[in-house]
């Protein structure tokens, strides 16, 4: 089985949370079946990529970086580039943009998945079209007191929060609601 045959039957055995991850699942397979290099931005309508919801080891706090092109807090992430192993890129993406060097999966499974809508945006001065992020996400784990630092070409400030504190930094109605609030609330029902 090779790379993306082997991610297709991760995604085909998750196990939608509600119906917001139901629907994206069965959009994200019917990308998985197009026969289109959704790994690669070259798929310019949608493509993948993987975000990471960092959390502490005692799971009451939240690492999150401001990201300029959102103008508000997010969790991290980004593209895939490529790399068919979406944990690798968030594991990567949550590295590269808060500094952090030490970083684990709570689970190797895919803890939410969402297809999100990217407006159209400026990218090193280059205009990008608006487009879908066929996104998973992973629940990653890190000491909250290691040493942080922001990726300057992406986001303008990272942090802690908590819990609570998370959910209202975030600037973006539905990623706060819809979204971060999910990811809090499975993190709860779940017990990880």
């Amino acid at each position: 089985m090779d790379c993306k045959e082997k991610f297709r039957k991760t995604v085909e055995d998750f196990l939608p949370y509600n119906e917001q991850e139901e629907r994206d699942k069965e959009l994200l397979l019917q990308y998985l079946s197009s026969g289109e290099a959704i790994f690669s931005r070259e798929s310019l309508g949608a493509h993948m990529s993987a975000s990471a919801w960092v959390v502490n080891q005692s799971r009451d706090k939240v690492l999150m970086a401001y990201h300029n092109i959102y103008d508000s807090w997010a969790w991290t992430g980004g593209h895939a580039d490529g790399e068919m192993d979406m944990l690798k890129v968030a594991v990567r993406e949550a590295m590269e943009e808060t500094g952090i060097r030490t970083v684990r999966p709570v689970t190797e499974d895919i803890f939410s998945l969402e297809v999100l809508t990217v407006d159209g945006h400026e990218k090193r001065g280059v205009y990008v079209s608006s487009h879908l992020h066929l996104n998973v996400t992973y629940l990653l784990e890190a000491d909250d007191r290691e040493v942080l630092h922001k990726k300057e070409d992406e986001n303008s400030a990272v942090g802690w929060f908590g819990v609570e504190e998370c959910i209202k930094a975030v600037n973006e109605p539905w990623m706060r609601e819809r979204i971060y609030r999910k990811l809090l609330n499975k993190m709860r029902d779940i017990n990880f």
